[in-house]
């Protein structure tokens, strides 16, 4: 005869759920909602990129106001860049006598790494944040559906575009940011000292070798994809409203300045295999 009362087996056998399981398990999964999500939405971009009609103009557009717009501060920042890693780098290489050593040291420094990683985490803030709130703005207010409505591809059109522009634009961005960086280490080395011009580049030219240069070229066509690919993504499926728009602009900086540094960290190892 049942007693309706629970014994010590049933106690132990029921699975006892906490808040913090609970959000455990909220957290992970909606972070995998997230990735496929993402994963989706950069296939249809692969689809959409060779299938016609191309947004030509809007392409041109996009990649002056990404490329052109962009380039006074990243001229800015790479000339305090070179010119700050100068001076700081001086009293050091003097302790051991090779200040001869500083035109090499800080090309190699700004060409290989810190040139392309700053210039990328600069176009996030600008370019990334940007793309988000005016994608997640016109979610907002319906323009994207009213474009539907008009037989216009908004994917096409907003994010195809953006996309291309700034993966193009980026590494533009960086050669003429590493030009300014020496030119800022120049002016740096002739603070206390007396260096001609060619001599300058001279020694930098010496050292510099292709496995310098081109590994560092090519990631960063990767870094402006996905800082334009989060950008958009998280404009163009924005919602909250209002709310949304500010979420789209701080999350799209967040997450590509994250994946900047781990897309950094593999080609940093990809490149050690080959030197």
């Amino acid at each position: 005869m049942s007693t309706g009362l629970k014994t010590s087996n049933d106690l132990n056998s029921e699975k006892v759920t906490t808040p913090s399981e609970n959000s455990y398990v909220k957290t992970l999964k909606g972070f995998f909602e997230e990735v496929t999500l993402l994963t989706k939405f950069t296939g249809r971009f692969f689809r959409e990129v060779i299938r016609p009609p191309y947004e030509v103009s809007e392409f041109l557009k996009q990649s002056y106001l990404i490329g052109y717009k962009s380039l006074p501060l990243i001229a800015i920042t790479g000339f305090i860049m070179g010119l700050v890693l100068t001076i700081q780098s001086r009293p050091t290489l003097a302790q051991f006598g090779a200040e001869s050593w500083l035109p090499a040291m800080v090309a190699v420094s700004i060409i290989r790494e810190i040139g392309p990683v700053i210039t990328a985490l600069i176009f996030a803030g600008k370019v990334g944040s940007g793309i988000g709130a005016e994608l997640a703005s016109m979610k907002v207010t319906e323009q994207i559906d009213a474009m539907e409505v008009s037989g216009i591809n908004p994917f096409k059109y907003l994010v195809v575009t953006r996309i291309m522009s700034a993966t193009l634009m980026l590494p533009i961005l960086v050669i003429i940011g590493d030009v300014i960086s020496l030119y800022g280490a120049y002016i740096g080395v002739n603070l206390k000292g007396d260096v001609s011009f060619d001599l300058f580049f001279v020694k930098i030219f010496e050292k510099l070798v292709f496995t310098d240069v081109f590994p560092a070229f090519i990631k960063t066509f990767f870094f402006g994809f996905v800082v334009a690919l989060l950008g958009c993504y998280k404009g163009y499926n924005s919602s909250k409203g209002t709310e949304g728009v500010a979420e789209a602009a701080n999350s799209s900086v967040v997450y590509a300045s994250l994946m900047i540094f781990i897309l950094d960290m593999v080609a940093v190892q990809v490149t050690s295999l080959f030197t």
